[in-house]
């Protein structure tokens, strides 16, 4: 039985503007025909992409461009968060410059969630603003990043420490691209979609537990499906609070603490991991104030285990991890914005968690 609808194409809107649709495909057939309904037609393309994902998609991307466009260039630059930064931007601004685009000109982001959040970013800046396309290729951009208008570069080690509020012309999902996924990033996607559920919607939850095994046998009719209502959670959520002012930042579920151990890893850890940690220890805090049972709080680690991610971390002080949570972005009034459970499918904002709660959570998911 399905547990959503199937929709080829969702509509996000925001800040009272024109919305922007997140298209699901199985290939990049209609890309073009998607483009050319936007009167994209005669433009210059920059596809911006990692030299992992260019090997797989780029010519295909760019030949379905050509037709359209008045010329189709691409910037190819490392693969890894260390990209993730300012000197990455620099070098694709000097493409933009050399090639002299301008404000009519379209930037594309076809990679994962560091090329989606580097060209958002680029798209953000560059003449103040110009319009960009996502064609996210992994599961955690599909349903996270290239949704929402988040853009952003990391600074020394900081994630996402400069950005902007910037949103995309268009999502458009070639679903196919999870066949080329390495599974230790498919769950790492995985943890997002996890949370959504945690954070919103206890059947989503359920509905993930239920399916493990046809999920983690990436069957197309179920993949499809769980992407689509991962979106309409973020969707919703994006909507009534696109510059997270407020409930917005309960997609930050787990991120506290993931961070840190993110940047104390030295990015060892795929993001989807360590917020699959960070879920965890927020659990437990939710759980020690009597807000979730012991067996909910069981019943988390294990889906979290079941989808192959891992919810302890080796050799990290707990002292280390709290004080890089001090050091978040997310921090309000010299508080930090932490975000617990009030049951499953419903997370709520909370800056009163104390520095031994902190550390017994840190402590509950350290080996």
């Amino acid at each position: 039985m399905q547990f959503f609808m199937y929709e080829d194409r969702i509509i996000v809107n925001y800040d009272n503007r024109p919305g922007y649709s997140i298209i699901f495909q199985k290939d990049f057939n209609t890309l073009r025909e998607a483009l050319s309904a936007l009167d994209l037609n005669n433009r210059r393309f920059l596809i911006i992409s990692d030299s992992n994902v260019s090997s797989f998609y780029l010519d295909e991307v760019s030949n379905i461009l050509k037709p359209l466009a008045n010329k189709v260039l691409s910037f190819t630059f490392e693969a890894g968060e260390n990209s993730k930064n300012l000197d990455t931007v620099s070098e694709a601004y000097k493409v933009l410059i050399r090639e002299q685009f301008d404000r009519n000109d379209i930037l594309i982001a076809l990679g994962g969630g560091v090329t989606g959040d580097l060209t958002g970013f680029i798209a953000a800046t560059y003449l103040r603003g110009i319009d960009y396309i996502q064609v996210p290729t992994t599961l955690l951009s599909m349903v996270d990043s290239s949704i929402g208008g988040k853009t952003g570069v990391d600074f020394k080690s900081y994630k996402n420490m400069i950005g902007a509020f910037h949103q995309p012309k268009l999502v458009y999902m070639n679903l196919s691209t999870l066949d080329s996924l390495p599974r230790k990033e498919f769950n790492a996607g995985m943890a997002e979609i996890i949370k959504h559920g945690l954070i919103k919607d206890s059947n989503y939850y359920s509905w993930l537990s239920n399916n493990q095994s046809h999920i983690s046998n990436l069957e197309f009719d179920l993949l499809k499906e769980m992407i689509i209502g991962s979106c309409l959670i973020k969707k919703d959520v994006v909507e009534k609070d696109p510059k997270e002012k407020g409930d917005r930042a309960l997609l930050n579920f787990g991120h506290t603490i993931g961070h840190a151990i993110e940047k104390l890893m030295e990015f060892k850890l795929l993001h989807g991991e360590c917020v699959a940690i960070g879920m965890v220890a927020a659990a437990y805090i939710s759980y020690k104030r009597a807000l979730i049972s012991k067996d909910e709080l069981d019943g988390i680690i294990e889906l979290i285990n079941e989808y192959d991610l891992p919810t302890k971390v080796e050799g990290l002080n707990p002292e280390d991890i709290y004080s890089i949570t001090k050091l978040d972005k997310k921090m309000q009034s010299n508080k930090i914005k932490f975000i617990l459970l009030k049951n499953i499918g419903t997370a709520f904002i909370d800056t009163s968690v104390s520095k031994d709660e902190m550390l017994e959570a840190i402590g509950f998911v350290i080996d």
